[in-house]
């Protein structure tokens, strides 16, 4: 029940801001130069105790690579539903995907985790690709990734 109150925060923050508390955060991932097509990114948070609570952003228009951002197709079952927003294309290496969304209130320094898996055409699939905990005290520290994202922030 925890889960389904903190999916549907996070859904009502997105979608009916003036609902929820909300605050506007903006995302920033840059790629390596990793010398390979572009990388499809799915964004999205679980819960204190590692349960999928929502799907922020999806980077990359064809629905048949999402399945090769593994831990999110798994915690989804492949439900573009659960997207809130879908581009149309992937991130090119060496460029940035920078996005403002609003998040609820709710999900910082309440032990959320922010994941963000990444997949690129011909080269290996990166699960869990950067996890940040989203707290206050975080918000412009950026964190690595451990394949094709050089950096990855969230700023308030």
């Amino acid at each position: 029940m925890k889960a389904l109150l903190a999916a549907l925060a996070l859904t009502t923050a997105l979608t009916l801001p003036g609902v929820a508390m909300a605050r506007p955060v903006t995302l920033t991932a840059t790629l390596k130069n990793y010398g390979g097509d572009g990388a499809y990114l799915a964004l999205y948070v679980t819960d204190p105790q590692g349960a999928y609570a929502g799907s922020l952003w999806m980077a990359g228009g064809k629905s048949k690579y999402y399945q090769h951002l593994t831990d999110w197709y798994r915690a989804t079952n492949g439900d573009t539903a659960q997207i809130n927003g879908i581009t149309g294309a992937s991130v090119g290496a060496g460029r940035k995907l920078k996005i403002t969304l609003d998040l609820a209130d709710a999900l910082f320094d309440a032990g959320y985790t922010l994941h963000i898996d990444a997949a690129v055409e011909d080269m290996r699939e990166s699960p869990n690709e950067v996890a940040v905990k989203l707290t206050t005290e975080g918000a412009g520290k950026p964190a690595r990734g451990r394949r094709y994202v050089a950096s990855f922030k969230y700023e308030m």
